[in-house]
C-alpha cells in the first residue's frame, strides 16, 4: 500500500484538484493522510465536500484528517509519516495535479529497480520543464535537483524524518540524508504531475538570476538556505 501524505497550509482553493487526482488514479492500493498545519482559510469545508464525494462514488479509499498547530510543513510531513501504514511512501504538495498512472509508473519503477530507495519523475510548474534527470550523487550534492513528490519505500525513509529546523530546501536535505544512507533513486523520464504557480516554489528564478542579481530578496534567501544545507551535510 502507498501512503499519500499531503501537508496542507491555508490552500483550501488547491486542495480539491490535488484530490480529485489521486482519486482518479489508476494504481488503488493506497491511503490519503492530509495533515492540517493550522490553516486559517475555508479548509474544513473543502475537507468535508471530499469526503462527501468520496463517499457518494463509493470510493474505497481510507482518509484520514490530522490538525495540528502550525509548524511547518516538514512537521506535518513527519505527523504524515507517524499516522501512516503504507510500505510506500508519497509525500504530495496540496498545489499538484497528478496524471492518472502517476502512483502505478512510480511503483512499477521501484518494483524494476530494487537497488533503488525512490523513484522520482520530470514535473511541470505551470509551463515550464523540470526534466530533473538520472540519479547521481555528485549532481545531488552539487545542488537540489530532486523534487519532494518521490515514491519513497518505507524501511529507506531516514529514521529523523524530515528535519524540521530546515526552513527552505527541505527536499534536498532529505535526499542528502538518504544518500549519506547509501540510498539511491532512479529517475523515471515522464512528466508525472503538475505544479501550479503559487505554491512551494512560487519563487523559482531562472538560473541567471542567481547569478546576475544577488540583491534580489528571493536570491539572498536562497542563498542563505544553500549554506545552511551545505553546511550540515559537509558540502563544499
Amino acid at each position: 500500500m502507498i501512503s499519500i501524505i499531503i501537508p496542507i497550509y491555508n490552500q483550501a482553493d488547491k486542495l480539491s484538484k490535488c484530490l480529485d487526482s489521486i482519486l482518479a488514479q489508476t494504481y488503488k492500493d493506497y491511503e490519503v493522510i492530509i495533515v492540517n498545519d493550522g490553516s486559517m482559510d475555508n479548509i474544513k469545508d473543502v475537507l468535508e465536500n471530499q469526503k462527501s464525494k468520496i463517499k457518494n462514488k463509493n470510493h474505497n479509499v481510507k482518509l484520514k484528517i490530522v490538525n495540528q498547530e502550525n509548524l511547518g510543513a516538514p512537521s506535518a510531513r513527519n505527523r504524515g509519516f507517524e499516522e501512516s501504514e503504507g510500505d510506500f511512501l508519497f509525500f504530495c504538495d496540496a498545489d499538484a495535479v497528478l496524471i492518472p498512472e502517476a502512483l502505478e509508473t512510480m511503483l512499477g519503477a521501484l518494483e524494476s529497480h530494487p537497488e533503488a530507495s525512490f523513484a522520482y519523475s520530470s514535473f511541470l510548474w505551470g509551463k515550464k520543464l523540470f526534466k530533473v534527470g538520472p540519479f547521481s550523487t555528485e549532481k545531488l550534492k552539487a545542488g537540489p535537483c530532486i523534487h519532494t513528490m518521490s515514491l519513497i519505500r518505507r524501511e529507506a525513509f531516514p529514521k529523523g524524518g524530515w528535519d524540521e529546523s530546515i526552513k527552505k530546501l527541505q527536499d534536498w536535505d532529505l535526499y542528502l540524508a538518504m544518500s549519506e544512507n547509501g540510498r539511491k533513486g532512479f529517475w523515471i523520464d515522464k512528466v508525472l504531475f503538475k505544479i501550479k504557480p503559487g505554491g512551494t516554489i512560487s519563487s523559482w528564478l531562472p538560473s541567471f538570476a542567481y547569478k546576475l542579481l544577488p540583491f534580489l530578496p528571493t536570491v539572498k534567501k536562497y542563498r542563505e538556505a544553500v549554506k545552511i544545507i551545505k553546511n550540515k551535510h559537509n558540502l563544499p
